[in-house]
């Protein structure tokens, strides 16, 4: 039987944000902490739901979280808290809004101790994008070593909704790992994108 090869990645079907994603920001590295926050936030409230579900909110997450300004998020207090579990724009799930006042707390953390948290959490691929060779979209993973890793650290310092393959959904997003199949246009795109971000040690 002859394998069928698909010609790009399929996950973003033909819905216009997933589209906008998958083409713009899906796999393209990343270093601002801002964003990277903000995707921590998001991943963590994609646990047992889908992306699609969280993209077609993230405006409304943005809004509802101070635009994940994380000083902000830090500081919420148990009143703001239940105002969002008020709030039907957004998942409306205590467990994971607790979590990201506890994150936002524990990154600001790892800012002190590091400078920023881009130059921690790229540590963990070395410091540049992973570049896969993936054929066919089942060939994906849904986690790795590195998210492994990143995980039990996360996990460590006090972070919730850090579980591995919650990590590895993190670092494709950030382009800590490049999973566009190879006959995708945006594998290549990305690829020309891949440089090293560690600072050396003073």
């Amino acid at each position: 039987m002859i394998q069928k090869i698909d010609l790009d990645c399929g996950w973003p079907a033909k819905d216009f944000l997933m589209c906008q994603y998958h083409d713009n920001e899906w796999g393209v590295p990343l270093h601002d902490d801002t964003r990277l926050f903000e995707f921590m936030v998001l991943d963590a409230f994609q646990a047992g739901l889908s992306w699609k579900t969280i993209l077609h909110k993230r405006e409304n997450f943005k809004r509802a979280f101070d635009d994940f300004d994380v000083h902000k998020i830090a500081s919420y207090n148990e009143e703001k808290m239940q105002s969002l579990m008020q709030d039907a724009s957004i998942i409306r799930n205590q467990a994971k809004i607790r979590a990201a006042v506890v994150n936002a707390q524990a990154f600001i953390r790892v800012q002190e101790e590091f400078g920023s948290f881009d130059r921690f959490i790229w540590q963990f691929t070395g410091g540049k994008m992973l570049v896969n060779r993936w054929k066919i979209m089942s060939e994906i993973p849904c986690k790795s070593a590195e998210s492994d890793a990143m995980s039990k650290t996360l996990q460590k310092r006090g972070f919730k909704f850090v579980g591995s393959a919650i990590c590895y959904a993190f670092m494709q997003a950030a382009g800590m790992v490049n999973d566009h199949i190879v006959t995708c246009s945006r594998y290549h795109i990305c690829n020309q994108l891949n440089v090293t971000n560690l600072v050396p040690e003073k």
